[in-house]
């Protein structure tokens, strides 16, 4: 089994111990992450035996679960553990808070047997107040999952369940933080920043109990605000430096509720799309044009599957990437925990956050064709596009709209992408329009790679197998290649296993390196000068069968010299 150096040290009693929400930060804080018993039956019964320990928050199909099975669409996957509140840990009248990062896929908690209640998306948090079923003393906390992957319509980003080539390992159950928190009767549930950077002013809405009217002490540069809750209010936020990858400024504020209080942070940016002196449309970055250099980004890992070994994995990737001189990473298909955007957040580095694909079987002339025809289809044809089931269409628009309000405050988020390459696409203008609704102030990349609607902002293109020529967008948009390369070479003993899957193969680091500066110096160099705005190399590692990574699966061997991969990044800044 190949691991991470960050796996091998791996301390069971401190898994991810770090607060794991850092834009909503309370002292009241219980990590559940450990050891929790695991049974997986045929039936839905709670059971009464148990198959053994399971190492929370790793899936049971990863190494580090200690379990290493696949869950099956049939099955029912359990976790079980006893719960003892320390003394005093909920204020008089409170209420506790159980938060899940995210289950895949669908959830049901239980306390002393009583339902509490339950979540289905297998990518977004969400929270379950457990004060209604506790009990003095020990409580049983019990977590029932289903999970269909590929043989159901709900998102499941690259998990398959015959897993190889371009699509990975399933995975089922908890696979990000599970934590408690002890809440006053009336508390702060969620705030919404939106930053003015024309006017210097961060738009603050503090959202508590529906009909609340009770008003906020806010902490912002040494100044107490006094701001209503459950409405946008305008803080003047003076002498604060812009955010970008180069100058990373974030600005830590406090919020008081009553007895309630939270720590949070945000930074002054913009983002959007327009034309430079020359008159050739461009992604902005605080009104000003600016390139995005960037990398696809899988978000897998050997031993923990979804869930990175460790905080110092999840800053591994975004800072090597940094140092190489990349500015962007485009999460691929999948939600990344909130500590691997806020790591973003302090390090400057841009996101694209994609939206997780779904819907039923995808089929091959929608979905793999046009990367050579390109054929663009209507995206009305749901039979087509594998969304047939309505039912399963109103749940994309239900995970898109949770996705976006957990992640709109993110300052490094510069892109939505609701969908990739006719994965489950469908209505794409719907989907945009909701987008829109619910944060008006980035761009959407409303089709990567193809079946463009025609509409938008952005042009996107996936170039693998022909040399890529820029040409301006016949309607007027700025044009993004948003995948390219996936050059691949194998590094003998740090591969999953012996397939070797990739767009262009190399026998050894100089004839990969040589490829790769030619692809930048001949493709890449001479489209950025002509007017392309932004780029999407493919990819950060390797990730099982796919050996076309920068960094090997275990991040242990960078393939490319990084000098040379450095200050080709800087030429190209440069364009």
């Amino acid at each position: 089994m190949l691991k991470t150096v960050w796996g091998e040290k791996l301390d069971p009693a401190q898994v991810l111990p770090e607060y794991p929400r850092p834009q909503l930060k309370r002292d009241s804080y219980l990590n559940l992450n450990g050891y929790w018993d695991h049974a997986i039956t045929t039936d839905e019964a709670m059971p009464t035996v148990w198959d053994g320990p399971i190492l929370v928050p790793f899936s049971p199909e990863s190494a580090l679960s200690g379990v290493e099975r696949t869950l099956q669409k049939h099955e029912t996957l359990w976790y079980h553990r006893s719960l003892t509140l320390p003394e005093g840990f909920i204020p008089h009248g409170g209420r506790l808070l159980l938060h899940f990062g995210a289950v895949d896929q669908e959830a049901t908690i239980y306390l002393n047997d009583i339902e509490m209640g339950c979540h289905v998306g297998g990518y977004n948090a969400f929270t379950i107040d457990l004060t209604d079923g506790l009990c003095e003393g020990a409580n049983q906390l019990t977590v029932k999952v289903k999970d269909e992957t590929d043989a159901g319509s709900r998102s499941r980003g690259k998990q398959k369940t015959k897993r190889g080539g371009i699509w990975y390992t399933p995975q089922s159950g908890i696979w990000q933080t599970v934590w408690l928190e002890a809440v006053p009767g009336q508390y702060i549930h969620s705030l919404q920043m939106l930053p003015h950077i024309d006017t210097r002013e961060l738009e603050l809405t503090i959202e508590t109990d529906a009909f609340s009217t009770a008003a906020a002490s806010v902490v912002i540069r040494g100044e107490t605000h006094t701001v209503p809750v459950n409405r946008p209010t305008l803080l003047p936020i003076r002498d604060v430096p812009f955010w970008s990858p180069e100058t990373p400024h974030l600005e830590s504020f406090s919020v008081t509720l009553g007895e309630d209080r939270v720590e949070s942070y945000f930074a002054m940016r913009s983002f959007g799309v327009g034309k430079d002196e020359k008159g050739i449309p461009r992604l902005l970055l605080n009104g000003k044009p600016y390139f995005h250099n960037g990398l696809l980004d899988q978000g897998y890992w050997p031993d923990g599957l979804y869930t990175a070994p460790s905080d110092e994995a999840l800053i591994f990737d975004i800072q090597q990437m940094k140092a190489l001189g990349f500015n962007m990473l485009r999460k691929h298909i999948k939600v990344e925990p909130m500590r691997w955007y806020y790591h973003c957040d302090r390090l400057g580095m841009l996101v694209w956050q994609d939206m997780p694909s779904g819907g039923s079987e995808y089929k091959f002339p929608i979905i793999s064709a046009p990367l050579v025809t390109g054929i663009h289809l209507k995206d009305k044809h749901y039979r087509w596009f594998a969304r047939e089931d309505e039912v399963q269409r109103d749940a994309y628009y239900e995970e898109l709209e949770e996705m976006i309000l957990q992640l709109r405050n993110v300052p490094s988020i510069a892109m939505w992408v609701p969908f990739n390459e006719g994965w489950g696409q469908f209505d794409a203008a719907n989907a945009c329009e909701l987008i829109s609704e619910l944060d008006p102030t980035r761009p959407i990349d409303h089709a990567s790679g193809w079946h463009d609607q025609g509409i938008g902002q952005l042009q996107s293109l996936h170039v693998y197998f022909r040399p890529y020529r820029f040409k301006p967008d016949k309607r007027g948009r700025a044009v993004v290649l948003s995948e390219f390369g996936g050059y691949n070479l194998r590094v003998d003993g740090h591969c999953f296993n012996e397939i070797d899957f990739g767009y262009k193969k190399l026998k050894d680091e100089n004839e990969l390196w040589a490829a790769y500066e030619k692809l930048y110096r001949e493709q890449i160099l001479p489209a950025a000068e002509k007017g392309l705005a932004a780029t999407v190399y493919t990819q950060v590692s390797d990730v099982e069968d796919e050996l076309n990574g920068l960094f090997t699966y275990d991040r242990a061997v960078l393939k490319l010299p990084a000098d040379k991969l450095t200050a080709l990044n800087a030429e190209l800044m440069k364009r």
